[in-house]
This record gives C-alpha cells, structure tokens and sequence, in this order.
C-alpha cells in the first residue's frame, strides 16, 4: 500500500511540477518575419484587409454571400502559393526512432 502510495505521488509531481514551474506570467512578443513577399499576394493581402475594414451591414445578402466566396478563393490562391517543407508528425516519430535506433 505504501509502494501505491508514492508512486501515485511521484507521478502526480511529475504532472504538476512542469505545468507550473515553466509557465509564464506574460505573453511573449510575436515573431515578426521580414520576408518578401510578392506583389501578386500582396495585392490578395490588401483585398483582405479592405473586406474585413469594409462595412457589410448594408450589404444584401447575395452581395455578403459574394464577399465571402470571394475571401475563400483569395485564401486558397495565398495558401497554394505559400511554398515550404511540411513533415507530418507520424514522419517526424519514424525519423527519430531510426535515428535513436541507429
């Protein structure tokens, strides 16, 4: 019973220990990224911006509905032209085993 008793307490101190003594009381600057970017997408970036600074109550709803539709292709043009090396977190496990394996 006593064996029980300071295992249970043991990984209770592990659970609790790292939530509280590493959090932080402010929140951290963003990261900002100087990269260039290209005037196609910066001219999808400033279409955005200008819907969402728009005033859309006065809008009718096909005219919301177009808005909107018109956001969801801006998004999807800027995401397919964002380019970059994505690991999946399976692939990320598989490579770390054989590297500790090996």
């Amino acid at each position: 019973m006593k064996r029980i008793f300071t295992i249970t307490m043991l990984a209770l101190a592990f659970w609790v220990v790292p939530q509280t003594a590493f959090a932080k009381e402010e929140d951290p600057e963003p990261v900002v990224y100087h990269e260039e970017v290209p005037e196609e997408i910066q001219l999808l970036l400033d279409r955005i911006e200008e819907i969402k600074s728009m005033d859309r109550s006065t809008l009718s709803r096909e005219e919301k509905k177009e808005l909107r539709k018109e956001l969801r292709e801006i998004k999807k043009e800027v995401r397919s032209n964002n380019s970059g090396i994505f690991i999946s977190t399976g692939a990320i496990i598989i490579i770390l085993l054989l590297i500790i394996i090996l």
